[in-house]
């Protein structure tokens, strides 16, 4: 009797020094923990903004989740008018990693500029949805551009674009609108995998497929490229440090499987 319930005190004992160990054990920080944006099921935690219409109108049903997918879609749309879309996530980000898997689908909406066939991106350092005038075509941001190739030809993705800001590149201030990644071209219905490393306004990264295929710094104000903004909003050479994450709607189904971000110390 008592040698088995010194055996039994030996084994609790070791059963709570192993689980203490393990709570104790520290996470490595560059690990941290990928917060889900998209749920897979709703819009909820999101905001729409279409040009010509008011905050929060999905203008014919835009954007939109099936088979737990996020779609950029334009089934009811018999024409394109320009109504450029964007479809905000409800809070601002500084430091942070976005990673995202999309694809593009399906035919360009008749009367789509030739410029946005299988053409999406991903709004950085956003302004909010809120704050976007009535009749803005694209919000004050940094784009990482997301384009699917066509059949023939080379088209990189993960490009940026600069709605209303600037960046530079290699010590070099860049006046271009859009600057060409060194990505692989990605035809067809396939998924890609697509990543930003985001560090306030000291340096932002793009990633494909794990490769780092462009890397940008000192983003701000200025620059042009958008219309129909409030003039209080946009303001030349402030430095872009935060702001919110967006995905667009340019004429082209798009669709998204995942959508999440992982919280980095700014430190």
């Amino acid at each position: 009797m008592k040698t088995s319930l010194l055996t039994l005190l030996v084994v609790l004992l070791g059963v709570i020094l192993w689980s203490g160990t393990a709570d104790s054990t520290p996470e490595r920080p560059s690990e941290g923990h990928w917060i889900q944006l998209f749920n897979g099921e709703d819009l909820s935690d999101w905001d729409i903004k279409i040009r010509g219409f008011d905050m929060g109108v999905n203008y014919k049903n835009t954007f939109r989740v099936e088979d737990g997918l996020l779609k950029v879609s334009y089934t009811d749309y018999d024409t394109f008018n320009e109504e450029f879309g964007h479809l905000f996530y409800k809070q601002p980000f500084s430091h942070y990693r976005l990673r995202v898997e999309y694809r593009f689908v399906g035919q360009q909406v008749p009367d789509g500029p030739a410029w946005a066939f299988r053409n999406n991106g991903l709004m950085l350092h956003s302004q909010s949805a809120r704050s976007m005038g009535l009749n803005q075509d694209f919000p004050i941001s940094l784009e990482a551009q997301l384009l699917g190739g066509a059949d023939e030809g080379l088209r990189s993705t993960m490009n940026l674009c600069t709605p209303g800001s600037s960046v530079v590149i290699e010590g070099r201030f860049r006046e271009e609108h859009c600057i060409d990644s060194r990505s692989d071209t990605y035809r067809g219905d396939r998924w890609v995998t697509a990543e930003m490393v985001v560090r306030a306004d000291a340096v932002v990264h793009h990633i494909v497929e794990g490769d780092t295929v462009l890397t940008y710094s000192r983003p701000e104000m200025g620059g042009g490229a958008i219309s129909g903004y409030d003039p209080e909003v946009y303001r030349e050479g402030q430095p872009m440090k935060s702001g919110y994450i967006a995905i667009q709607a340019e004429s082209h189904p798009t669709e998204f499987r995942k959508i999440e971000v992982m919280i980095l110390d700014p430190d």
